[in-house]
């Protein structure tokens, strides 16, 4: 009797993990996508964007916060550094500044999920977590939008990778999480990585860099269904149709090209971190929701960002980056 116990109990749990299987083999990029949530963007952002990290200005104690916040995060969903990295910090010398008002060492914040099948294929997601500070009268610049929500919607986007990995479905390339210092004073920390990058730059496949999605630009408070996409037909044709297809398939967003205009006065394409990329041929695309009244204030709070549309947004990020991490063949900037 003893023996068919024993037999009927493995039995049981062969079948438990069999049905355990199945049932994450059955999950979609869709099902990963929309573990990005309103709420988890918002937790992060009210303490990320919070009076504590003193507007965050690249070498001060506000920065130096933001960036153990970002390493936490990583060392918590067990995504790891970079192969050569140990400790999540690609280190910024203070000589490397010197033509900026900055004066003290900095440090992008990189963590890396190796693909399963093309490792040495590499995604660059972008995000810069700095802002610009305290202002003469001690006023914060909080940055929510600037870019606190590019940065948190990466968080969300890592932990989404993550799971799927956990659940054998993790990315067929290799996924870098850069959140770069420095944009403010000069888009130094693309610059240096770009320098010296990680992972040689032939093997980027391209940089999806994110930089203010959490709010409405004043001429869509009508329409707000949208994302301004820049440089995704720049550099690649395919990176652009293959936009267009994840949007069309899954969110259904207002694709706005308005600033990719090469005449646009505002000039956005060369104003963030994708644009270090795209000087050394890598394709692009830059998510923008606009500038708005309170873009480098002191009144960028998080009260203000649009979480829903913001979540909306960053499951599209998300998507993209599945779908070219996933893909046959690799996306090429097939329009130099």
């Amino acid at each position: 009797m003893k023996i068919y116990f024993l037999i009927a109990v493995a039995l049981a749990a062969v079948s438990c993990n069999t049905a355990q299987t199945a049932a994450t083999a059955k999950k979609t990029n869709t099902d990963y996508a929309n573990t990005i949530t309103s709420e988890e963007l918002k937790t992060h952002l009210y303490t990320f964007a919070s009076d504590e990290m003193q507007g965050r200005m690249t070498g001060t104690e506000g920065q130096k916060m933001a960036a153990n916040y970002l390493k936490d995060f990583y060392t918590a969903q067990g995504i790891k550094a970079p192969e050569n990295e140990t400790d999540y910090f690609q280190e910024i010398p203070a000589s490397y500044f010197s033509r900026s008002r900055n004066n003290s060492a900095s440090e992008n914040v990189v963590a890396f999920i190796k693909g399963s099948e093309k490792p040495d294929e590499v995604i660059v997601l972008s995000a810069h977590y700095d802002h610009v500070g305290v202002d003469e009268n001690g006023a914060i610049y909080n940055g929510a939008d600037d870019d606190g929500s590019g940065t948190v919607s990466m968080l969300e986007m890592a932990e989404a990778f993550q799971q799927a990995v956990k659940e054998g479905n993790g990315p067929k390339r290799s996924i870098l999480f850069l959140h770069v210092t420095g944009e403010e004073i000069g888009l130094y920390g693309s610059k240096y990585y770009t320098e010296n990058p990680l992972y040689p730059l032939e093997n980027t496949v391209c940089n999806l860099n994110t930089d203010m999605i959490g709010r409405i630009d004043p001429d869509k408070k009508d329409n707000p269904n949208y994302i301004y996409l820049i440089g995704s037909d720049k550099l690649s044709q395919e990176l652009h149709d293959v936009s267009e297809q994840i949007n069309e398939k899954y969110i259904n967003l207002e694709l706005d090209y308005t600033y990719n205009d090469e005449n646009d006065p505002n000039r956005f394409y060369y104003r963030s971190d994708h644009y270090n990329f795209a000087k050394n041929n890598i394709p692009i695309i830059f998510y923008f929701n606009g500038v708005h009244e309170d873009y480098h204030k002191p009144t960028d709070t998080p009260d203000k960002i649009e979480y829903e549309l913001m979540a909306k947004r960053a499951r599209l990020i998300f998507l993209t980056a599945w779908e070219i991490a996933n893909r046959e063949g690799r996306i090429t900037a097939d329009k130099l």
